[in-house]
């Protein structure tokens, strides 16, 4: 079962994403939150009546697919659950919110976002030495030292809310989950692909756009944003665009140490705003001797669209090179009063994330300048 959000929702989105981008007041990006989660609640809703009219039974075959866990689950989700308790979501929903989310965000997919299920600790390993050759009969020489860190409780917690009309329960269980699920998968996935491309570290990720230093005012660090790099990318014509995106891989190819070397071919991802990729494609687009359009950059570049990237600029960042983590199973609290004139129920839903890049040459921003 799965429901479709309008175009008059993914403006509500982009405006609360250009809030969040901008730096507005913090009063006016929960303004705009609220907008985006009452855009999407009223066209689910509707879309809940319209299911309603052709008599959704309590156990339809969408509901047999469902695991036990999850039908007890979303059946009680009205009537047993008190006031104020919190309860994990059934694994099994956890698991396809985090595949929706990375799905319908490229960015998610490319970064490596990794669900770290109930843990909220990880590990983290950097190999050093190198194998050493030497005769047959001679003694092993070589040596691997694999050091190990362990990165302490994923420390943002992203939290969502969730409104259900009170009469949901005629739905059935299997139409109430993909009802949760949708709005949490856009919520979570939203604010996740803002936090990890541009987040300031301050009770929220460290993203590719931002330094690793921080600056600690008033009990909180913050990270400012990466300088632009003096190289501009103008995908002039064939020769300019290999020219600058040599620059590009080379920035990329070595460690902050400036020795360690970094496996780019074929592992570098540009991220561009939507506004600005088309003006990127149609530099690197034309017509083969079969009279076929075809698009190819050098170096097998990655190219991703994402509306949380700042236009004018691009982001780049290496494969596997940036930490991205959710953990801690999604949790569920319920408050019946909030809406309680709209006879709606309201839920709140949270879940702890971690974003870092692993050094200052991961990631880079530089300037677009495309006539």
């Amino acid at each position: 079962m799965s429901m479709k959000l309008s175009n008059e929702f993914e403006q509500t989105r982009q405006n609360f994403l250009n809030a969040v981008t901008n730096g507005a007041p913090q009063e006016e990006q929960a303004k705009l939150y609220n907008e985006m989660i009452e855009s999407m609640t009223s066209e689910m809703m509707s879309q809940a009546r319209s299911a309603a009219h052709e008599e959704v039974s309590a156990m339809n075959p969408y509901d047999a697919k469902m695991s036990s866990e999850a039908r007890e689950f979303f059946n009680a989700i009205e009537k047993t659950a008190p006031v104020g308790v919190e309860k994990l979501f059934p694994q099994e929903t956890i698991d396809r919110i985090f595949e929706d989310m990375v799905k319908a965000r490229p960015l998610l997919e490319q970064i490596g976002l990794r669900n770290a299920g109930i843990r909220l600790k990880f590990l983290k390993s950097t190999q050093t030495g190198q194998a050493v050759w030497g005769k047959i009969n001679g003694e092993i020489q070589g040596q691997l030292k694999q050091e190990f860190s362990e990165e302490e409780t994923i420390q943002s917690k992203l939290t969502a809310f969730v409104v259900i009309p009170k009469d949901s329960e005629k739905f059935g269980p299997a139409w109430l989950q993909s009802f949760v699920s949708t709005q949490i998968t856009e919520a979570f996935a939203t604010a996740l692909e803002a936090a990890f491309l541009n987040g300031d570290g301050n009770d929220k990720p460290i993203g590719l756009s931002r330094t690793l230093t921080g600056t600690v005012a008033s009990g909180s660090t913050t990270y400012a944003e990466k300088a632009v790099e003096t190289t501009k990318l103008t995908f002039a014509d064939s020769a300019t665009v290999v020219k600058e995106l040599t620059t590009v891989y080379k920035y990329h190819s070595v460690k902050s140490d400036g020795t360690t070397p970094v496996a780019v071919e074929g592992n570098v991802v540009m991220v561009v705003n939507p506004a600005d990729a088309w003006d990127v494609k149609k530099q690197y687009t034309s017509l083969n001797a079969q009279g076929v359009y075809i698009t190819s950059m050098p170096y097998n570049l990655i190219l991703v669209e994402s509306v949380a990237q700042t236009a004018g600029k691009v982001t780049t960042f290496v494969k596997g090179r940036y930490d991205a983590l959710v953990g801690g199973g999604i949790e569920f609290g319920r408050f019946t009063e909030t809406y309680a004139l709209e006879d709606l129920n309201l839920y709140t839903a949270k879940q702890f994330a971690y974003g870092k890049a692993q050094d200052e040459k991961a990631a880079a921003v530089w300037k677009l300048e495309i006539k």
